[in-house]
């Protein structure tokens, strides 16, 4: 079987600060402070199959979100490897990737052009990105003017549109009112079939045993567990018991 990402012995530390004021003084009196590290992902190695819905299960501050910002490449690991075998996309929040001040077609360019695309290509893609956000007259209105719910949905929209080899979402498919998250769920497996790839972070269950082929769980920067969704829904009950 083709993974389409492969993780190999993945580290990930970032620098604890204690506020800019103290952080400063620190800086000149010694280099305490640089050493000061909070450790994001530990060990991680992880195989994702061409095809394959992966889910990222886990509490809040476990790391979820970290995974997919080095597999998107935006994080870089201070050990190990990550590769990624095709055109990438991360959908993050709400508002990750655009600008407030620019109107929802504007964001749609601006989101094209920067994975690649040229405008004739975006232009072709905007109708089916009008119709399937049902944003309407907002198009053409600054985003800044947006519901969290409308954003969330022209984000799906984009995303989905352009049609990446590896898709990277993060806590968005349970935006929006039930008729929009059974269509966000039906747009994703079909980006699937067409053999796309995708990674979801949710803290929905019921979504990810709905579309995921497998479950990973992710607590303290480490994987406890990698299977079957119902399994590793169960292993994430069972921290700290």
């Amino acid at each position: 079987m083709t993974n389409a990402i492969e993780m190999s012995d993945i580290g990930l530390h970032f620098p604890m600060g204690r506020g800019l004021v103290s952080g400063l003084t620190n800086a000149f009196r010694s280099n305490e402070s640089s050493k000061r590290r909070f450790t994001a992902l530990k060990e991680i190695n992880l195989e994702v199959h061409q095809g394959e819905v992966l889910g990222v299960i886990g509490r809040n501050g476990s790391g979820k979100s970290t995974l997919l910002r080095v597999i998107a490449g935006i994080y870089r690991p201070d050990q190990g490897s990550v590769k990624a075998r095709g055109t990438t996309s991360l959908l993050a929040g709400v508002n990750v990737g655009f600008n407030q001040n620019l109107t929802g077609r504007e964001n749609v360019h601006l989101y094209g052009s920067i994975l690649g695309h040229r405008k004739e290509m975006i232009d072709q893609m905007m109708p089916d990105i009008l119709e399937f956000s049902e944003i309407g007259e907002f198009m053409d209105q600054p985003l800044r003017t947006y519901s969290s719910g409308m954003k969330a949905r022209l984000g799906i929209a984009i995303a989905s549109a352009i049609e990446p080899e590896i898709l990277l979402i993060d806590e968005v498919l349970g935006v929006g009112d039930p008729q929009f998250r059974e269509k966000s769920k039906k747009r994703i497996l079909d980006l699937v079939k067409s053999t796309g790839t995708v990674v979801i972070v949710s803290h929905s269950f019921g979504l990810m045993k709905e579309i995921c082929n497998r479950l990973v769980l992710v607590d303290k920067g480490r994987i406890i567990c990698i299977g079957e969704t119902s399994e590793v829904i169960a292993a994430y009950y069972e921290l700290d018991k």
